[in-house]
Parts: C-alpha cells; structure tokens; sequence
C-alpha cells in the first residue's frame, strides 16, 4: 500500500504543474490592468509604469513564469496586495472558515443522503423513493446562487428565523477563543454556548446551500448501489442464515454499497471547496472563495493562483485517502 500510495503522489506531480502553469496563463488574460488597479485611475502614467516595472508585468510572459516558480519552490506563494499582507497569512486566516462550510456541508449531506439512499432502495416506489427521486433532481438541478438567495429571502427577510447572512457570528457576540479557528468546535471546547447557538445559525443556511448537489449525488448513488446488492446472493444467503432483515441490511449490504460510493464523496469534497467560491460570496463568508473574489475583482493574480493550486493538491489527496480506504472496507482490493 505505502509503494502505491508514493507512486500516486508521484502521478500527482505532472498534473499540479500543468495546472500552475494553465492557471498562471489564465489568470494573466483576465481583464484589468493589476498595475492600474494597485495605483488607481487617477494615477499618473509615470508611476503606473513604475509600479509595473516593480511587479515585473512588463516582464515577458515566460519570465513572469519562471519567476512564480522559483517563488512557489521557496514556499512563497506571494504577496496580495489588495490587502497589503502575503497571500499565506491571508489563507492561514480565512481557511478555517472554508474548512468549517465545507465540512458542514458534506456532514449534512450525507446525514440526509445515506438514510434516504438505503430506504429508497429498500422500500421501492414508497414515499421514501418518491422524496429520494425528486430532492435527487432538485439538488441536480438547482443553481447555488439561485438557491442562496431563496433561502436568505426565505428564512431570513420573510420568516426572520435565521440571522443576517454576513460572516460567521453576529457583530454583537464575541467568538469562541480561537483553537481550531473552526467556531462550532472551538465554542464546544471553551463551552460558549452562546457563541455555539449563534455560529451554528450562521452556519446553517450556507452549509444546506453549498451541499445540496452532493446530497442529490450521493442520494441517487447509494440508492443504486444498495438496488444491486440487494439482489445479490450472499444478501439472500444471510436472511436464510435467520438473520434479521435490519442486520443483513446494514451489516452486510450497507458496507459493500459504501464502496462504490467512496469514489463519488471524493469527488465531491473537491466540488464543495470548488464551490464556496460561490456560496462564500453569497452569504458574505469570510473564508478563502469570499477572499478569491475579491481578489479576481481587483485583478490580484496571486491570490487566484494560490486557491487554484491549493485546491487541486488537496482534492489529489483527497482521492488518494479514498482509494486507499478500500483497501480497508473491502480487503479483496490489491494495490499494484
């Protein structure tokens, strides 16, 4: 498993500088002046000329390249200047409110998704199968952006049910004493239940937003799972054995349907950090997506760089723990 695990790393290599290098072209071709933007539109041409010169914009393209790279093999993966600090301090701040949505996001969709995907498909053409068909469809189909500003119409400006949808804690609570810079852990381990009732409230409607296209996904894919091993022979060998219809379900017929499914959380997870960009936005999140906007609006290249790379290091580990994970439900899996 270790020499496997190290070969993957390894094939994980050529893809992450294919996107350094694709990202970097990419981010070059935005539109905006990032010169223009750090001095302003009143600034005189002479200091824009300057201050580009400082930057090395007018270096060519291939330089500016090799210039990155050099910079990302110290571990420096730059300076964002539209918020004066580096973009490695920035992260260190905002990442745990992203880790925190994302993570919501993905335990509420499996604990909808996981139950409603078995009973489905143990109770075919049931209320359960019905519900399981049409949420797998609406969370498909849904747009994030559409579905944010619903619920924030809904739960907040119509019904007052939840607070305003800006940042993680209302302004007039403190937040938890920072440990985990997750504030639903941090606020259970210094036992602020207030700050725990109030984060949890801001969580919520983020967390429910940004994970229903997983839910849906998910849904649909351990409905179909538990379908075919269902209908295998060892499930009807057990039942024989006079074991009850609940153990053969979730002892025997659960564990092989979560096998195939693994591969679809994996992906997911990837998706999620792909897509608080959006939700951040919405609901004025503190967290890496918010400050990635921000940063594309002011033409601040590093920043973007540094999401982009991040993100695709983390969802190639992501796959790898997954991978290696059958190896531990399912001891049938070699690794070559």
């Amino acid at each position: 498993m270790l020499s496997y695990a190290l070969r993957r790393i390894g094939l994980m290599v050529p893809s992450i500088i294919g996107i350094i290098v694709i990202t970097f072209i990419l981010t070059r071709v935005l539109p905006g002046d990032p010169a223009l933007m750090i001095t302003g539109e009143q600034a005189l041409p002479e200091f824009v000329d300057k201050v580009r010169q400082q930057y090395g914009f007018d270096q060519p393209l291939l330089v500016q390249l090799w210039e990155y790279v050099k910079q990302l093999a110290r571990g420096d993966l730059g300076f964002a200047w539209h918020t004066g600090h580096s973009v490695a301090s920035d992260f260190v701040t905002r990442f745990p409110a992203t880790l925190e949505l994302t993570l919501a996001g993905m335990a509420l969709a499996l604990i909808v998704a996981v139950p409603l995907g078995i009973l489905a498909a143990t109770k075919q053409n049931s209320i359960f199968d019905h519900i399981a068909r049409v949420l797998s469809f609406f969370g498909s189909a849904m747009p994030i952006f559409w579905l944010g500003l619903l619920l924030i119409s809904l739960f907040y400006a119509k019904l007052g049910w939840l607070p305003a949808p800006v940042g993680r804690i209302s302004g007039g609570i403190n937040p938890p004493t920072h440990v985990t810079g997750l504030y639903v852990v941090d606020s259970l381990l210094s036992w602020d239940m207030i700050a725990l009732k109030d984060s949890l409230l801001h969580l919520l409607m983020p967390a429910f937003c940004l994970s229903m296209g997983t839910m849906a996904i998910v849904t649909k894919m351990i409905r179909a799972s538990m379908l075919e091993v269902i209908r295998q022979d060892f499930m009807r060998t057990a039942r024989a054995k006079g074991l009850s219809r609940t153990a053969v379900i979730y002892k025997h017929g659960l564990i092989n349907a979560l096998i195939p499914t693994l591969t679809v959380v994996g992906l997911q997870f990837g998706y999620l950090l792909g897509g608080a960009v959006i939700t951040e936005t919405i609901f004025v999140w503190p967290g890496v997506g918010n400050y990635v906007t921000e940063s594309i609006l002011s033409a601040d290249y590093a920043p973007i760089q540094a999401m982009t790379l991040i993100s695709a290091v983390l969802y190639g580990v992501v796959n790898l723990l997954v991978e290696l994970l059958y190896g531990v439900l399912d001891p049938r899996v070699r690794y070559e």
